[in-house]
């Protein structure tokens, strides 16, 4: 008996056999991205079947469309793949059931009526030229019940009806980690909730520095040595427990979450280009947060356009030192950093990728009062709605002197091909951190919802109130799971941008949904600073920009997508 024969026999809000007709959904669902994706190669493509930039930039709208296409049916593969594996377990409770079927029943209808690619921007079929396929999919018999009925309000009432319970539970689903991974997250959700969450809007508010005994305890915790091998003083842990770990910290605060990004960056760099002087004595001082590191890229008038980088580094007359000159911007934690990964132009003739380098630029910790005391080097505050506790800076170099045997892996030229290596992780990381912000802003749009008295009840009783909380965590769940699998890709050893770049780009836009209406559900007092859901939107805002932003993001996709990727 098929899926669908078994759900025309079901009674209730949860579909019987709910497992099997997820995955007949996803079927469904593949037959349909992969005639999208044909269709799109034929215009985005050139006559040796590789991406033309020109027609990637007339049809921009339905090349980003298409990456939202595939991330959508992505994230209800794996969602599906998790429902099975915990229904083998015997974990697939009503929650998680309601939840899946929410979700895919909102994101087989945006599929086939337009998938929203930010606030203003939707893809439809008809953009993407699949239309009679679309067509065809609404046909399919399990598509169009999990759409006509999957998401009924009864549905809805009766996942509202458990959300309460997600308060107590920690999170409001079964995550899926093995024993190891949910001892890690516990023990973080613990230090969140005790060390993190009570003063982080104070930290905010005033625009101060995380204490540093926050992060000394951060410190003793493993944060900044998580994936260092062991033999470099490292947890040697990989991936998906850095999702764990930042999706937590970031819970409790993006600064927390984001601070152990400086170090997943520079560890990587120096994993993957470091000569082996550099690994000894850079990682293990890494690992135990005796320095801090800052990651040195961006410059104003590039932002996404890295070959542009006009900050030159020049050898000295000696051979010893390379001198820095240029600027550079948007830099995160720069004044109490120890060490800067700075990349910077050492070929002059060049005026792309090629010339660049990446320095293992070593500097004093800064003060406030004294922000960068270091001969050649200056800067200047940039003041920011959210995503503060670490300090965002403009940086000068003026005759900046870096050690010669800081050049990272001793060779010139290398420095962008060192970067690249290390976006999967560092989108990966940015799609747990994105995790964490909306789990932050479903959790106290819940708890608001649940005390807020209106008309002689709490607001959570009206259903346009829990209806957007119930989406809230429906959608956690996919992005979760997405986020889950793009770090099990890579610590397998697979090739992952595809996969780091859909959860990424997805993440960003949930955390951006969670937090805005979390703050609808709070009306007024959400546009209140001293209510903690103005500061998580703050912090939400920021994540469709760094790490690429969305538009980036949904182009590096769409190219994948064109070359083959799968």
């Amino acid at each position: 008996m098929g899926a669908v024969e078994t759900l025309e026999q079901g009674q209730g809000t949860v579909f019987p056999g709910l497992v099997g007709v997820l995955a007949e959904a996803v079927t469904a669902l593949d037959t349909y991205a992969a005639a999208a994706i044909a269709g799109a190669r034929g215009l985005l493509a050139g006559a040796d079947g590789k991406p033309d930039r020109g027609a990637f930039e007339r049809n921009q709208h339905m090349a980003h469309g298409l990456s939202w296409l595939v991330t959508y049916v992505e994230t209800l593969r794996q969602v599906s793949e998790w429902a099975a594996r915990l229904e083998a377990e015997g974990r697939f409770g009503e929650a998680e059931a309601l939840l899946s079927q929410i979700l895919f029943s909102e994101y087989c209808a945006q599929i086939i009526g337009g998938i929203p690619m930010n606030q203003g921007e939707t893809i439809r079929p008809h953009e993407l030229g699949s239309l009679e396929a679309s067509d065809a999919l609404f046909a399919v018999p399990v598509i169009r019940k999990l759409i006509i009925e999957g998401k009924s309000q009864a549905v809805l009432s009766a996942a509202a009806a458990l959300l309460p319970d997600a308060l107590s539970r920690n999170t409001v689903e079964t995550t899926g980690l093995d024993e190891t991974m949910e001892m890690v997250r516990e023990q973080f959700a613990k230090f969140s909730a005790d060390r993190i969450k009570p003063h982080a809007h104070g930290w905010h508010l005033r625009n101060e520095y995380i204490p540093m005994d926050v992060v000394d305890e951060m410190s003793e915790l493993g944060v900044f040595g998580l994936t260092i091998p062991e033999e470099f003083g490292g947890l040697g842990m990989g991936k998906t427990a850095m999702c764990v770990v930042s999706e937590e910290l970031s819970r409790g605060y993006i600064g927390t979450g984001s601070l152990g990004t400086r170090s997943e960056i520079a560890a990587e760099l120096i994993l993957i280009g470091g000569t082996p002087e550099q690994k000894e004595k850079w990682l293990p001082k890494i690992a135990s947060g005796e320095i801090l590191p800052t990651a040195v890229f961006t410059e104003p008038n590039t932002g996404s356009d890295l070959g542009s980088l006009r900050t030159r580094a020049v050898k000295s007359a000696d051979g010893a030192d390379y001198i820095v000159t240029g600027n550079k911007t948007w830099i995160t934690h720069p004044v109490r950093a120890d060490l800067m990964t700075l990349l910077a132009r050492t070929d002059p003739a060049t005026n792309n990728f090629s010339g660049l380098s990446m320095l293992l630029a070593e500097k004093p910790r800064g003060t406030d009062a004294e922000p960068f005391p270091a001969e050649g080097m200056t800067g200047g505050e940039i003041e920011v709605l959210g995503y503060r506790g670490m300090k965002e800076y403009e940086i000068g170099f003026d005759g900046f002197k870096v050690k010669a045997e800081n050049l990272l892996g001793g060779v010139e030229g290398q420095g962008f091909k060192h970067l690249m290596a290390t976006f999967e992780s560092a989108r990966i990381q940015t799609a747990a951190r994105a995790v964490g912000v909306a789990q932050n802003a479903f959790e106290t749009g819940l708890r608001y919802a649940l005390d807020r008295q209106q008309f002689g009840q709490a607001i959570f009783k009206f259903p346009r109130v829990s209806n957007k909380l119930v989406m809230m965590a429906a959608e956690l769940i996919g992005v979760r799971q997405l986020t889950y699998f793009s770090a099990r890709q890579k610590d397998n050893g697979k090739r992952c941008d595809l996969e780091a770049g859909m959860a990424k780009l997805l993440a960003a836009r949930v955390a951006w949904a969670a937090a805005d209406n979390a703050v609808q559900i709070h009306g007024g007092n959400g546009f209140a600073l001293e209510y903690t859901i103005s500061r998580i939107l703050q912090d939400a805002r920021i994540l469709n920009i760094f790490e690429g932003a969305g538009e980036v993001q949904a182009m590096v996709i769409a190219r994948r997508l064109v070359e083959g990727g799968n």
